[in-house]
């Protein structure tokens, strides 16, 4: 049985490094890079699986990059992540290298998962990335259990889990809530509201449309943000993270988000109108509202974007290119990773 007993908040384990609210001008740019390289990698992987180089689920990431960039940028080196299905863009904010995600992509040896975890199963210890997992609203009780892990080594690391609205009607992770407020576990429940999950509008699959209302009965606090404006999600996310780091539990953070492109590769998204589309691109899009920004302050000039869109452009080229030179798995990799035999001494 769960015990509610009151534990001391957890010592620092290590000296963290102080971050103001207001981003400098180099990490504005930093921010740009991050969310342009995420739009073209997952431009270039829709190339890709329509060349039928990328096989099976492939779910883009398009118009949603202000979310990760900003939440990523409040995190240090040893805190965690896990997200959904919808994970290339995380992969690549936690410093993961485009190389190996496309690598995993096209199914090859190079890649994160040994060519055999493709689009929704990647990993990497080194970056304390935990997945990418097909399960809908699986993060939840996994992210709860890495948080809780924490808490039992008394280390002050938290744990961000991702998962989106379509997973914020699964059962667990109503228990996943539950456990985290009853033992105030250091996690932040980063809910991606891009409003038509599977297909399906908000408005039209869940009663409650304010997901950041959704701890309440289990008392944890949230909040909504615009998902679209990386300072606005740098800003929560730096508040929340210092919250649960300073042994105050878990909180929820409701990004409002949009895909500009359907579910997954496979869904023509007719659920929408174009029209609705177009818009968010043209007075809301996460990029350009940055590189407004940018030009206005006197932070960048129009050709020094130009050179980081240039230098995006080769990262993600390169990536490509490897992904399809790289051998693929041998066929006796089948076995490994799959069963530990363990022996009595």
């Amino acid at each position: 049985m769960a015990s509610a007993a009151k534990k001391p908040a957890p010592q620092p384990t290590k000296t963290r490094k102080k971050r103001s609210h207001e981003p400098a001008k180099a990490e504005l740019l930093d921010f740009y890079r991050d969310m342009l390289l995420i739009r073209r990698f997952e431009e270039k992987a829709g190339q890709l699986y329509g060349m039928g180089l990328i096989a099976g689920f492939c779910h883009l990431y398009i118009g949603q990059e202000a979310v990760v960039v900003g939440v990523q940028s409040a995190l240090d080196s040893d805190d965690q992540v896990i997200t959904g299905y919808r994970d290339h863009g995380h992969m690549l904010a936690c410093g993961m290298e485009a190389r190996g995600v496309m690598a995993e992509l096209t199914g090859r040896a190079a890649g994160y998962s040994k060519g055999k975890g493709g689009s929704m199963h990647m990993f990497s210890r080194e970056k304390n990335f935990f997945g990418g997992h097909g399960i809908v609203g699986a993060p939840a009780p996994i992210g709860a259990g890495l948080a809780f892990a924490n808490r039992y080594r008394g280390s002050d690391a938290v744990c961000v889990t991702y998962f989106g609205d379509g997973a914020s009607n699964q059962g667990q992770v109503y228990e996943a809530f539950n456990m985290a407020s009853l033992w105030k576990l250091p996690v932040v429940f980063v809910i991606e509201n891009n409003q038509y999950a599977m297909g399906t509008s908000v408005a039209r699959a869940s009663a409650e449309t304010e997901f950041s209302k959704r701890g309440i009965s289990f008392e944890i606090p949230g909040e909504q943000v615009d998902g679209m404006d990386v300072l606005a999600v740098r800003k929560a996310a730096h508040k929340a993270i210092e919250r649960a780091r300073a042994g105050d539990g878990p909180y929820i953070l409701e990004m409002k988000t949009y895909r500009y492109r359907g579910h997954s590769m496979s869904d023509p998204a007719k659920y929408r109108t174009r029209e609705e589309v177009q818009d968010v691109r043209e007075h809301h899009d996460p990029i350009e509202m940055l590189k407004k920004r940018l030009l206005d302050a006197g932070h960048a000039t129009e050709d020094s974007l130009k050179a980081i869109e240039k230098e995006v452009r080769e990262v993600v080229n390169d990536a490509a290119e490897f992904s399809q030179s790289s051998p693929e798995p041998e066929p006796d990799e089948l076995w490994t990773d799959v069963l530990v035999e363990a022996r009595r001494s």
